[in-house]
Order: C-alpha cells, then sequence, then structure tokens
C-alpha cells in the first residue's frame, strides 16, 4: 500500500518530479571554464548556512563501500583530487568523462572537459590558488562540484543531450518479473534506491532484504524477494525525495522520527492539508509572530472539508507513513490511508479535545495543539529529543486516527506541573493535554462528565472541586500580597490528598482574608462555600486517583483564567 500510493503521487504529481534517471541535487561549487577548457574560476551558489542552489543533474550512484563517480558532478574528491589518497577516485571521475565524450564528438561541453583535465596539474594549481574563492573551495571539498561553460548559463552536468537514457543501463541484464506496485511484467530491480533519512545511514532504503539472513525466499535474493519494476522503483524513489527536500511542505520531524504525508493528486485541496499538517506536527518557528493565527486557519480548513463546505470525493485520499532511523535500514512506525473526509474528522476531534480558555495576551499567544507542543509540555525542559520515542508514536497516532491519547501524556503532565510549581501556575498547553486525555478515555461513559473549554460550575467532581477550591484560596492569598506558599507548598499535595492539606490551607486562608477590603473577603467566602457545598457528604477526598488529579488541575486552571478575566458589567 505504501509503495503503491507512492508510485501514484509520482504518476499524478509528474510534472514536479525530476525525469526517471535524473535527481535534483545541491551544488555548492562551480567551475566555470571557457571554450578551450581553461579554468576562469569558483563560483559558489550558497543561499544561507543551510542551503544551496539545486541542479538537475544525473542521479547519485550507490556508494556503499570503494569508489564510484557520479556522472559530470560530484564531490571535491573525485572532482579536483586535491590530497594524495583521492588519486583513486579523481581518475575514476575523468574516465566516466572519457568514456561519455565519444558518444557525445561534437559537444562542447564535453570537449573543455577534457582539455580541462589534460592541463597539467601544476598549472590547474596555480590558476585554483590566485581564484579569491579558494580557501573557501579547500575547507568545503565535501560538498558537490560541478562545470559551467563562460559563454552557458546552464551547468554542463544539466545537459539533457548528454543525460539521456540515464538509468537504463543494464536493463536489459536484469530479470524480469511481475512488478508488486504496476502489476506490469518488465526488468525487476536487484537493489531499491537508498533513502537520505536524517541520523541514518546514507545507504538505507525503504526496501531492503539482508542477504543470508534467513529472508531469503525460493532462492531470492535482495529485492528480488520483493519484485519491483525498474520503472516503478524510480517513481518511487523520486518522491520519497521529493518529500525529504530541504523545502517539502510534504514532511514533519519530531525526535528521530521523520513524518511524510501526501494527497492523492495535484489538487489544491490537497496542498492546503499538506501545509496545514506541516504546521501541525513539526517544530514551530518561534519568529513568526502570526503563528496562532495560521493554526486557527488549519482549524477551519479540516473543519471545512469535514463539514462538506470543501468538496470532496471517495477518491479524495490522504496518506500518511512514520519512518525511524534503525541500524542500516528504514523502520515503518505507522502508515494511515484515510478518504479526506475521515481524516479531517479526526483532526478536527483533536481540536475540539484540546481546546480551552484562553486567557494569554494577543502578542503571547502560540499554539498549543501541535505534536511538537504537546511532547515538549511532557518532557524535562521541553525538550523533544529526550523524550520516549514511543511516545511520539502514540501521540501521532493517537491525533491522526482518532484513538485515544497515550496514556503517557496524562503522567508526564502532571509530572512536570509538579515539577515546576515553583517557576508558576498551571500552562495552558498542560491544561489542555489533562482535559484532551481525560475527554477521551471518559468518552460516551455517563458516570464521568465530560471537562468544558470554560469554567463548568456544574461538574461536582471532587477532584475539579479541589482545584477550583486550590484556585481561590490562591488568588486570596495574591490579593492579601502574602505571597505563594499556597501553591508551592501545599497544591502538589492537594492534588493527590486532599484530605490531609485542605484543612490547613483553609484555615490560612482565614487569615489572608483578614487583609482584605469587606467586599472582597465576602466574595470569596461565599465562592469556598458555593465549591464546599457541592462535595459529597464525606468531605475532602482522602486521595485522588490519576484521572480525578488530572481533572484537579484543569479546574485549577479554569477557576484561575475565571478570577483573572474582566467581567462585563
Amino acid at each position: 500500500m505504501i509503495l503503491k500510493s507512492l508510485y501514484d503521487y509520482a504518476q499524478a504529481c509528474s510534472a514536479k518530479l525530476p525525469p526517471e534517471g535524473l535527481e535534483w541535487k545541491e551544488i555548492e561549487f562551480i567551475i566555470v571554464l571557457d571554450a578551450d577548457g581553461r579554468f576562469v574560476r569558483f563560483e559558489s551558489t550558497r543561499i544561507d548556512k543551510k542551503r544551496c542552489q539545486r541542479f538537475l543533474v544525473a542521479k547519485a550512484v550507490k556508494r556503499s563501500s570503494g569508489t564510484k563517480p557520479n556522472l559530470l558532478w560530484d564531490n571535491g574528491k573525485y572532482v579536483l583530487g586535491l590530497s594524495p589518497g583521492d588519486k583513486k577516485a579523481h581518475d575514476e571521475f575523468i574516465e566516466t568523462i572519457k568514456a561519455l565524450a565519444p558518444l557525445h564528438p561534437h559537444d562542447k561541453g564535453l570537449k573543455a572537459l577534457m582539455k580541462f583535465y589534460d592541463t597539467p596539474p601544476s598549472e590547474l594549481m596555480a590558476a585554483f590558488e590566485a581564484d579569491p574563492l579558494f580557501p573557501t573551495v579547500m575547507e568545503g571539498l565535501k560538498s558537490n562540484f560541478s562545470f559551467r561553460l563562460q559563454s552557458d548559463s546552464a551547468l554542463i552536468a544539466e545537459n539533457r543531450d548528454l543525460l539521456a537514457g540515464l538509468g537504463m543501463e543494464g536493463v536489459e541484464e536484469l530479470p524480469s518479473g511481475r512488478c508488486l506496485v504496476t502489476g506490469e511484467y518488465g526488468p525487476i530491480v536487484r537493489t531499491t534506491t537508498p533513502t537520505p533519512l536524517p541520523g541514518n545511514s546514507p545507504m538505507a532504503a525503504l526496501v531492503s532484504f539482508q542477504v543470508n539472513s534467513g529472508y531469503d525466499s525460493y532462492g531470492k535474493t535482495q529485492a528480488y524477494n520483493a519484485p519491483i519494476s525498474v520503472k516503478a522503483e524510480s517513481a518511487i524513489s523520486s518522491a520519497l525525495k521529493y518529500f525529504l527536500g530541504k523545502d517539502s511542505k510534504n514532511k514533519a520531524r519530531i525526535g528521530d522520527r521523520m513524518i511524510l504525508f501526501w494527497g492523492t493528486g495535484d489538487k489544491e485541496v490537497d496542498h492546503k492539508v499538506e501545509e496545514s499538517l506541516s504546521l501541525l506536527i513539526d517544530i514551530p518557528d518561534k519568529k513568526e509572530t502570526d503563528l496562532d493565527a495560521k493554526v486557527g486557519n488549519v482549524v477551519k480548513l479540516f473543519k471545512s472539508i469535514y463539514s462538506g463546505e470543501i468538496k470532496t470525493t471517495l477518491d479524495d485520499r490522504f496518506h500518511i507513513v512514520g519512518l525511524a532511523p534503525n541500524t542500516g535500514r528504514i523502520a515503518v512506525v505507522f502508515w494511515m490511508d484515510y478518504t479526506l473526509k475521515e481524516f479531517a474528522e479526526n483532526i478536527s476531534s483533536h481540536f475540539e479535545d484540546m481546546e480551552i480558555v484562553d486567557t494569554r495576551k494577543p502578542d503571547k499567544k502560540r499554539p498549543y495543539v501541535g505534536v511538537y507542543s504537546i511532547v515538549s509540555a511532557v518532557t524535562q525542559g521541553g525538550k523533544v529529543s529526550d523524550a520516549l520515542p514511543n511516545l511520539i508514536d502514540e501521540t501521532v497516532k493517537s491525533i491522526l486516527y482518532g484513538t485515544r491519547y497515550p496514556a503517557q501524556l496524562l503522567s508526564g503532565a502532571l509530572q512536570r506541573i509538579r515539577a515546576e510549581l515553583t517557576e508558576g501556575p498551571v500552562s495552558i498547553q498542560r491544561a489542555a493535554i489533562l482535559k484532551a486525555v481525560i475527554n477521551r478515555n471518559t468518552k460516551n461513559n455517563k458516570q464521568h462528565k465530560s471537562l468544558n473549554i470554560m469554567l463548568d460550575k456544574t461538574n461536582s467532581n471532587p477532584g475539579y472541586l479541589c482545584g477550583r477550591l486550590t484556585a481561590v484560596l490562591e488568588k486570596i492569598q495574591t490579593d492579601a500580597n502574602s505571597g505563594d506558599s499556597i501553591r508551592t507548598r501545599y497544591m502538589g499535595a492537594a492534588s493527590a490528598t486532599p484530605a490531609a492539606v485542605f484543612p490547613a490551607m483553609l484555615n490560612l486562608s482565614l487569615h489572608h482574608g483578614e487583609k482584605l477590603s469587606d467586599g472582597s473577603r465576602i466574595f470569596f467566602e461565599q465562592l469556598k462555600q458555593e465549591i464546599i457545598d457541592k462535595m459529597a457528604d464525606g468531605g475532602f477526598p482522602t486521595h485522588l486517583d490519576m484521572a480525578d488529579q488530572g481533572r484537579f488541575f484543569v479546574g485549577y486552571y479554569q477557576q484561575r483564567a475565571d478570577l483573572y478575566t474582566k467581567k462585563e458589567k
């Protein structure tokens, strides 16, 4: 299913994917030559610290060991051969040019290259050293190099006449079989193209079989165990590299997980959903001031798809795959294939579950419904890199599948809240996580009332009431200018064993109330009594289970938000 979906995408979006045998490649340094093959200058194509200009060149060769040059482009070791240890690689690069030249005897680019490499090395080195960019070139020999004639605007490596038929060499020598992707009969690849997944071996592929390790069947080895035609493999690898490109809107990375997503075609709604999902999963850009508004538009988009305001059909599907590095190969950690409307329903449900009252100032608002925000809120110091991979996987799947959120979110949020009580009150991210997890876990359970977005004065859950009361006692203390000992000294225990600490908290509150005006003191006493009256006959519970501890902090958060919200007269 995964390979078929990638192949279908490549067929539907062929206009923006490279032709067979070619790929877009970043080439940092260009060696400019004149028509007689004389060195003119070096040029750098660097755009910023992370990016260089991309060119459509011959597909990179597979290099697991030894030396094997690319055609008309490669790193400095192959193209320049400036170190003694580079001689073999450099000579092989020149041999590929010599082998190509007789096939195109009138091509001026190849003629110039032949003359360039016939120049004595000492003469070339003198010309290189005279160039002002040479020190930078020497520092970047691991980058890619290629050539351009001074009279041309395109690289020699971009010449389509020279690249015609690439990817078809040796095809006639390959065995034929029925392709599992297309169902057509034709040449079958021996090994599939490596997938450049960050943090993994550069030779790791999505489909691979280890030789002589018990996975071979009927005497077949390598990719012949899962026959894929040359045509299908080329399309699949092109789609994967397109998704994994630096500027791709079809990927998001959380920890060591790479998540790829795509629609069925090249429709406007597909592009909008792909960009929206990137915002929902990926690390938020702290420099963007309107990020919260953008996420608001994401919410509107998915609700419009689900409601039918944006028309979709059963053929409009959406695909998501989670990939992870795994000892020289790539592991698929999850896969989903839904209709666009089903997908929009699950995402909309996530937005609804996570929605909670937000009292932050407009310029301080940041999205809290994204995967990165959720996982960082339950890890120490907000470091997603320290989160267990299983937590990331389960969080993403719960959002995409519309299933229960992982239990680690509840326990992690409670743990981080208690650990950081001295730093401030409960954050909106953690309150929203607690609300979402509890509501999904108790969905359709009539014994438990769902948590609302705003303060719910009808909720009689003991944990929720204890949280509300704690927020009131803290506000009394704050208004009396008596520090924050309620939160820092008592709140952790109050959320787990209320009966043990609330008598002391209420007694302390009486002393704080004496410092308030008569009107404020009466207001708070009435509010305290309103909450206490909803308690069960047994009074404060001796112990709260984990779900009620979550309700405690949601009640605290919502009551505090209500107390600090300016009321309309």
